[in-house]
C-alpha cells in the first residue's frame, strides 16, 4: 500500500458521520446494511448520507450492491487489514513484544457473538 491510499482511507474515517457508518456496517458483516437502514440507525437525512457513503466508497472502505429498488453497503475489511498493516509494518522493528499487546487486545473482537443481535 502506499502512502497516498493510507492517507485517502484515514481521511475518510476522520469524520464522526463516516466513522459511526464504517463501525456500523463491520457489524453487519458479511450481509451488510441498506442505505435506508443505515441513515436511520445513523439518524442523518438520507441526501447526507448518501455523500457519506460516496466518500467511503471512493476511499474503497466499503461496497455497494443493488438488490432491486434498494443499494446494500458493506465494509470492506480486506482494506481496513491493508490500512492497519502499513501504518504498523514497521510497528516492532524485530522485538515482538512491543506489538504483542496490541495484537492481544485485538483478538477478542474475534470471538464469536451470541445469537440475536438488536437488528435496526
Amino acid at each position: 500500500m502506499e502512502s497516498e491510499d493510507a492517507i485517502v482511507a484515514l481521511a475518510a474515517l476522520a469524520q464522526s458521520t463516516r466513522l459511526d457508518v464504517f463501525r456500523l456496517l463491520v457489524k453487519y458483516e458479511p450481509d451488510g446494511l441498506a442505505a435506508g437502514d443505515i441513515a436511520k440507525a445513523i439518524a442523518v437525512p438520507q441526501n447526507t448520507m448518501s455523500s457519506h457513503l460516496s466518500v467511503l466508497s471512493r476511499a474503497g472502505l466499503i461496497s455497494a450492491r443493488r438488490f432491486s429498488r434498494s443499494t446494500v453497503y458493506r465494509a470492506e475489511l480486506n482494506r481496513l487489514r491493508r490500512v492497519v498493516l502499513f501504518m504498523l509494518q514497521d510497528c516492532c522493528d524485530g522485538r515482538p513484544e512491543i506489538c504483542a499487546p496490541l495484537i492481544e487486545d485485538l483478538m477478542p473482537c474475534c470471538q464469536p457473538r451470541p445469537k440475536g443481535r438488536a437488528d435496526v
